[in-house]
């Protein structure tokens, strides 16, 4: 057998060794390993990581008062069309409703057939629903699955379960401005703790979604004159209502 040949040889090895399916080792405990980065209080963590990645976060003590942000945020944008997320803490707020009675369009995006997807693209503004939030980077989580993982922070976490809309995508990427809403027990300390809930290994292993969207700030992109510009290819403001 030639060099040549030899070489060949152990790269065909390697692909074979390499495409072999076999069970992934479990991930060793956390101890002082990961990033860990939330601190003794998540919320405020996140608030300011937000606020790095360009976005605005805003704490509601009550549920009066998440209404009130959401109006104030809806009339200071002159927001005429919406688009929101159906179920969840969208609807337990009332949102369609009030936000209605305001003079706004309101459209619920699961509910649109197909033949008026249009109304996507005319929307000034989106509030969705989220399935959790990052503290250590500020980051908002949307699922895709009409099916939302248990929670590892206890019971009362939004959608656990149940069905809360079919695909947040379009309410997080199309409309100019978007607003999350989320309680405080949805936010994990970080990305370590959000991928661990998607692990096959365990006791009681957990679904993945068919798609996981990280939003970490407004949209942003970079030209060949390293100038950052935001707002190309998605929001330009990024806003996170989290509820008390």
């Amino acid at each position: 057998m030639t060099t040549r040949e030899a070489f060949l040889q152990r790269v065909r090895q390697a692909v074979v060794e390499g495409n072999r399916l076999t069970a992934a080792p479990p991930m060793p405990e956390r101890g002082r390993t990961g990033y860990q980065g939330a601190g003794a209080d998540p919320v405020p963590r996140f608030c300011q990581e937000l606020r790095n990645a360009g976005g605005v976060a805003h704490e509601a003590k009550s549920s009066e008062h998440a209404r009130a942000i959401v109006r104030e945020l809806v009339s200071t944008k002159s927001a005429r069309k919406l688009l929101l997320s159906r179920g969840g803490i969208v609807e337990r707020l009332e949102l369609p409703r009030l936000l209605r009675d305001m003079g706004s369009e309101v459209l619920i995006a699961d509910a649109l057939p197909a033949s008026t997807k249009d109304a996507f693209f005319q929307a000034d503004l989106g509030i969705s629903n989220v399935a959790y939030l990052v503290a250590e980077t500020g980051t908002v989580v949307v699922a895709t699955s009409a099916i939302t993982p248990p929670s590892p922070l206890g019971k009362g976490v939004e959608g656990e379960g149940r069905r809360v809309g079919a695909d947040p995508r379009s309410i997080s990427l199309l409309p100019p401005v978007h607003i999350a809403v989320a309680q405080r027990n949805q936010i994990l300390p970080d990305l370590f703790d959000l991928f661990d809930l998607f692990s096959p290994i365990g006791a009681k292993p957990q679904f993945p979604p068919s798609c996981l969207t990280l939003i970490t700030g407004p949209s942003k992109t970079g030209d060949i004159e390293l100038k950052l510009v935001t707002g190309v290819h998605g929001p330009g403001e990024v806003h996170v209502v989290i509820c008390d």
